[in-house]
């Protein structure tokens, strides 16, 4: 609601936390300019098919540069001292009849903490779409579709996340396989209709890269959702997301990595 003739804006303030698998939200009402994108981290979307590319394009990071959050995999396809976290495996070793909708909250919970605590400017969740898939399967014996409402609003609340997150020399890349859409374009692989009807997951990144043959694809030829600002990079480029890092921080003023 805006004010007439002062500039003012109503603004609702929802605090969304993660405590012990359950999601609390606070909100607060207040007037004034709500402020943001200058001094919030940044997430990233690298999308693309299995084996195209995407993790293999961390190969010029150092271990003081970037740390990695492996969601399915604990190694990384070549040699390196990057250092790769995996969620515990106490999360794993769960009793069968556990709350598989309080675990799994508790999952996303552990990997918000992890990016926040992490001490490189860059972050990497590789691979993010198994966030997704996990629930999944780790939920296949529910019935109703409830459950899909719920992966979908985890996942969203780990996007915002990060889009909230007020550290603003941080970069995360969401290494994510793709999928064709309806009409044969390649677009960021989801469960569940919500998250592409309702929210569309490429929407809530500036920056959409489209990893094939070791390559990214930097804008959209109507054969993929990639999308970046104007002027950051050539259409197509090495997969090298070291001078992706490297050109996002030149462009935004955010300061060398290794500063």
């Amino acid at each position: 609601m805006i004010g007439a003739g002062n500039g003012l804006q109503k603004i609702t303030i929802f605090k969304l936390m993660v405590m012990s698998g359950v999601l609390i939200v606070s909100i607060g009402v207040g007037f004034g300019f709500e402020e943001r994108g200058s001094t919030m981290a940044l997430p990233v979307m690298i999308t693309g098919r299995s084996g195209s590319g995407k993790t293999f394009s961390l190969k010029n990071f150092t271990a003081e540069e970037i740390s990695v959050i492996s969601i399915e995999k604990g190694r990384l396809p070549f040699r390196s001292d990057i250092k790769v976290i995996k969620i515990p495996k106490s999360f794993a070793s769960m009793d069968q009849n556990a709350n598989y909708a309080t675990l799994n909250s508790a999952k996303y919970a552990w990997v918000m903490n992890a990016i926040k605590s992490a001490p490189t400017k860059s972050v990497c969740i590789d691979d993010s779409q198994y966030l997704l898939a996990n629930e999944l399967f780790d939920r296949a014996y529910e019935k109703g579709y409830d459950k899909y409402t719920q992966m979908a609003v985890n996942f969203r609340n780990l996007i915002h996340f990060v889009n909230d997150l007020e550290q603003d020399d941080k970069v995360v890349y969401f290494l994510h396989h793709s999928e064709p859409d309806t009409d044969g374009r390649e677009k960021v692989k989801t469960i569940g209709k919500m998250l592409d009807e309702k929210l569309t997951v490429e929407g809530c990144f500036d920056i959409v890269l489209y990893c094939q043959d070791h390559k990214f694809f930097t804008q959209s030829n109507g054969l993929s959702t990639a999308k970046s600002p104007e002027g950051m990079f050539d259409l197509e480029i090495p997969n090298d997301l070291k001078m992706v890092d490297d050109a996002i921080r030149d462009y935004y003023g955010m300061g060398a990595n290794n500063d």
